[in-house]
């Protein structure tokens, strides 16, 4: 039975806890390249992947060791950031024309960068725990889905009129900054755990 309640509880927690994240960062930086409704189509598909695992594996996720989990987390910030700044052979201030860039190169691209990136992250084990806790799947999974769209959306679009105002390399820049310091940040709760 579907509870409105527990999918506006379930919204708010993960839509608190994934906007700062880096699924707004990576759609924001798509969302610079791409066609914004190829970038979410790829994005929304990785994020139904994410929550179906997330309510099926309820509490177990749970059970992982926090400083593991921090740990691989900062390394996967270290090598976003790397690939930001010393990618070669594409021009950074040329942004590819949608029409250049089929449905499926796209949003596969975008289904294949946030599955990667996302596993394990606090809000699919977040997710987990919600799901564990309320016993009510359903409500849970809808609450956790919108949520994520929602932030994936405001970073898509917001990286389409971003653009208008700042360069390509110096959002990158920031991104890669961002990425750093978010690295910093969890392999530091990794060794103080």
């Amino acid at each position: 039975m579907f509870s409105f309640t527990v999918a506006a509880v379930v919204f708010g927690v993960v839509f608190l806890s994934e906007l700062p994240d880096k699924t707004a960062l990576a759609g924001l930086m798509l969302g610079t390249r791409y066609r914004a409704s190829y970038v979410f189509a790829g994005v929304a598909a990785a994020f139904l992947v994410h929550v179906a695992l997330a309510i099926a594996a309820g509490s177990v996720l749970t059970l992982l060791p926090h400083r593991l989990v921090q740990g691989v987390v900062g390394v996967l910030f270290l090598a976003g950031a790397a690939v930001l700044l010393f990618r070669k052979g594409e021009d950074e201030e040329e942004v590819k024309k949608p029409a250049d860039q089929s449905f499926w190169k796209v949003s596969g691209a975008g289904f294949m960068m946030i599955l990667v990136a996302e596993f394990g992250d606090l809000t699919q084990i977040m997710t987990a725990n919600l799901a564990a806790r309320y016993d009510d799947p359903l409500s849970v999974g809808i609450g956790a889905v919108l949520a994520l769209w929602a932030v994936a959306g405001l970073g898509i679009l917001g990286g389409r009129t971003l653009m208008k105002y700042v360069p390509l390399k110096l959002i990158t820049k920031i991104a890669a900054g961002v990425m750093l310091l978010l690295a910093g940040l969890s392999l530091y709760e990794a060794i103080a755990g």
